[in-house]
């Protein structure tokens, strides 16, 4: 199994986030757009994990949220990764927060012990919009630089759980499931 953990978002703002970047969508339709319910933040690739693992992964979810209080995480801003001349990845922004930086440098050393690599770049966190995979146009690029300016879409929600997610890759794009919640400690 593929497996990741995230951050999902609550079904509104999901749907807030796909109507504030439907103008992305259209300046670069050729473009690998994320569909609404895909929506996440990641918080660790896991990679392929045996299903005689799974068990050991979920703890280790569990042991994490336990140790975490709630957060408030906010997004906001378009940007690409590593530019807009040179688009890879859409994404939209999400504040660097003390809190959420603490909750993956802790899923980083628990998952280490499970023998799980080390994320070896720093922690950006993002939303993935879309995906690149052609180079744009400069039509397409100016186009699209300039409706990421003008996306003014600004919002905060309570993260209240981290994910173990599953990911099948199927003809039609990937397929997440959710197999556990770990909850964070309210208050």
């Amino acid at each position: 199994m593929r497996l990741f953990l995230a951050i999902n978002l609550t079904p509104q703002v999901r749907r807030e986030v796909a109507a504030a970047t439907a103008a992305l969508r259209q300046a670069a339709p050729q473009a690998s757009w994320v569909d609404e319910p895909l929506l996440h933040l990641t918080l660790k690739f896991l990679g392929e994990q045996s299903d005689d693992r799974l068990d050991e992964t979920q703890a280790a979810a569990a042991r994490v949220a336990g140790r975490h209080r709630e957060l408030v995480m906010a997004l906001g801003g378009i940007g690409a990764f590593p530019n807009f001349r040179r688009a890879r990845v859409v994404w939209m922004g999400i504040a660097q927060e003390a809190r959420l930086e603490l909750l993956h440098h802790d899923i980083e050393v628990e998952y280490e012990k499970l023998g799980v690599e080390l994320e070896g770049r720093p922690f950006r966190p993002h939303l993935t919009l879309g995906r690149v995979k052609h180079a744009l146009t400069d039509d397409e690029v100016k186009a699209l630089a300039r409706v990421a300016r003008e996306t003014d879409y600004r919002t905060d929600f309570i993260v209240r759980s981290i994910d173990v997610m599953r990911s099948d890759l199927t003809a039609a794009g990937s397929v997440y499931t959710t197999l556990v919640s770990a909850a964070l400690r309210s208050g």
